[in-house]
C-alpha cells in the first residue's frame, strides 16, 4: 500500500517552488521510510514527483526539509487528483471555550495584597506580631479573631514559667511576712528619727535575711515586665491593621463586633475589658505580693485602674479589645489553675499561710490612713534628705574656706610682755 504525505511550507521559505513528494511505504533510494524530500525547480513547480521519478531526475540529490511547518497524512484511497497544498498565511488555531472557568478578575479581586504591600510587617517587634498574624490568617486560613486568640494563647504559655517562678517568690514573701514586717518597721523608725546607722543596719539585716530564705522582691516584676512590651506591640500592630485598613479584618469578627476595624457601637467590649481586668486585678496572681510587701495603696489603685481606662477603651477598634479581652480571660483561667492544690505541689509552690491581721507587727490600714502614712513618709524621707544635703554643703564649705572663730580666747595669738610692778620690787630685794 501506498501512503501519500504533504509537507506544507510557506511560500516564501523556498522562493515559492514548493511540491509535495508522495512516497511509498517500502524502503526507498535512501532506506529510511517514511522520509519525505522536497524536489525544487521550475519544471516541477507545483506538480506532485514520484519516488521513480526523483531517482531519473537532477532533483535526486536533495535533501531532507526540517523547516516544516505541519504535515498531513492523506489517505491511500485513489480519490482524484493531489495537488499541492499552498498556503500564504498560517491560520490562527481555534478558540476552545472553557465551561465554567473563573475569570481573572474574580481571582483577583477574592484575593489578598500581602501586608508588605500595604506597609505592614517587618523585623520590629510590631512587624513580627503583623506577620504572625498574616501567616495564620493567610496560611492556616483562620478568621482574624482567632488569630488574634490563638496569638494571644500561644505567647501567655510562653510566659508561663515566668508566672510560675513569680508565684513561687511571692507564696514565699507571704510566708514570712510578719518577720519582714518587723525589720521593715524598725528600719522606717530608724530613718524617721534620723538615725542613718540604725536604719542602714536594720536594712543589712533584712538583705540577709531575705538572702538566707531564698527571697527577692525582683522577682515579683519578672510577669510584668515581660508583658509590657509584648502587650504594646500587639496594641501597636492590630492599631496599624486596623487604621490601614486590612479590608479582611472587616468582616473578620465574632458575634456582635464582625467588623474589627471600628469600635464596638455596643460598647460591650469595653465593658467585657473592663470587668475582666478588674477581676484579675482582685483574684489575681499579685494579692499576695500586695500583702508581702505592704502595698495597700497600690492596690487600691490597681482597683480604679478599670474605672479610669474605660472611656478611653471605648474608642478602641475591635481587634485591640479582641486581644486584651482574651488576654484577661487567659489571666483569669491560670489564676484558677494555679490554686489548685495539687498542681500547686506539681509546680513546687508553697502553700499560702493565712495570717490574723492582729498577729502583724503593722496593722491594715484603710484607704484614706493609708494614703495619709504615705504622704508623712513621703515629708519625713524628703526632709532627711533636705537635712542631709545641708550637713554635706556646711562640711564642704568648713573644709574649703576660712577658720571660723568660736572661742574669745585664742592661746596662739602673741601676747605683749609686761613687767609687774611687785616682780620688780621682790627683784630688787
Amino acid at each position: 500500500m501506498l501512503s501519500r504525505a504533504c509537507r506544507l511550507v510557506s511560500r516564501n521559505s523556498l522562493n515559492g517552488r514548493v511540491v509535495c513528494v508522495q512516497q511509498a511505504l517500502a524502503t526507498n533510494y535512501t532506506q529510511r521510510p517514511r522520509n519525505y524530500h522536497i524536489a525544487t525547480g521550475p519544471a516541477l513547480k507545483g506538480s506532485i514527483v514520484k519516488p521513480c521519478t526523483l531517482l531519473n531526475t537532477r532533483f535526486s540529490t536533495a535533501k531532507p526539509i526540517t523547516a516544516a511547518v505541519l504535515v498531513r497524512n492523506l489517505s491511500t484511497a485513489d480519490d482524484g487528483d493531489k495537488t499541492a497544498l499552498l498556503l500564504d498565511t498560517i491560520p490562527e488555531p481555534p478558540t476552545i471555550p472553557l465551561q465554567g472557568a473563573p475569570e481573572i478578575a474574580d481571582i483577583v479581586a477574592g484575593a489578598e495584597p500581602a501586608f508588605s504591600t500595604l506597609g505592614l510587617g517587618g523585623w520590629t517587634p510590631v512587624g513580627i506580631v503583623q506577620n504572625c498574624m498574616e501567616f495564620l490568617h493567610i496560611g492556616l486560613d483562620i478568621p482574624w479573631w482567632g488569630c488574634i486568640a490563638i496569638g494571644t494563647v500561644v505567647v501567655r504559655t510562653l510566659l508561663f514559667p515566668l508566672v510560675i517562678a513569680s508565684q513561687r517568690n511571692a507564696a514565699k514573701m507571704n510566708n514570712y511576712m510578719p518577720q519582714l514586717q518587723v525589720l521593715q518597721m524598725k528600719m522606717t523608725e530608724a530613718r524617721q528619727a534620723g538615725n542613718a546607722i540604725d536604719s542602714a543596719r536594720y536594712g543589712q539585716e533584712m538583705v540577709l535575711f531575705m538572702k538566707e530564705k531564698n527571697l527577692n522582691p525582683l522577682k515579683n516584676m519578672l510577669v510584668p515586665l515581660a508583658q509590657a512590651p509584648i502587650f504594646i506591640s500587639f496594641f501597636m500592630g492590630l492599631r496599624e491593621m486596623a487604621n490601614t485598613p486590612v479590608e479582611s479584618m472587616r468582616d473578620g469578627g465574632l458575634f456582635w463586633f464582625t467588623d474589627l476595624t471600628i469600635c464596638d457601637q455596643f460598647y460591650a467590649l469595653p465593658i467585657i475589658t473592663s470587668m475582666t481586668l478588674f477581676l484579675t486585678i482582685e483574684l489575681g496572681t499579685d494579692s499576695a505580693r500586695m500583702s508581702a510587701a505592704n502595698m495597700q495603696t497600690a492596690k487600691y489603685i490597681l482597683r480604679l485602674l478599670p474605672l479610669f481606662i474605660f472611656p478611653f477603651t471605648i474608642n478602641f477598634p475591635g481587634a485591640i479589645l479582641c486581644y486584651w479581652a482574651c488576654s484577661n480571660f487567659f489571666s483569669l483561667v491560670q489564676v484558677g489553675f494555679l490554686r489548685i492544690p495539687k498542681v500547686r505541689d506539681f509546680f513546687k509552690i508553697d502553700r499560702i499561710v493565712t495570717h490574723k491581721p492582729e498577729t502583724l507587727p503593722i496593722k491594715k490600714k484603710g484607704f484614706t490612713e493609708g494614703i495619709k502614712e504615705s504622704w508623712t513618709n513621703m515629708k519625713i524621707s524628703r526632709e532627711l534628705e533636705e537635712r542631709a544635703r545641708v550637713d554635706e554643703i556646711r562640711f564642704q564649705k568648713a573644709g574649703k574656706g576660712p577658720l571660723v572663730k568660736t572661742y574669745k580666747y585664742d592661746p596662739t595669738a602673741p601676747r605683749a610682755t609686761t613687767t609687774a610692778p611687785n616682780a620688780v620690787n621682790a627683784k630688787k630685794r
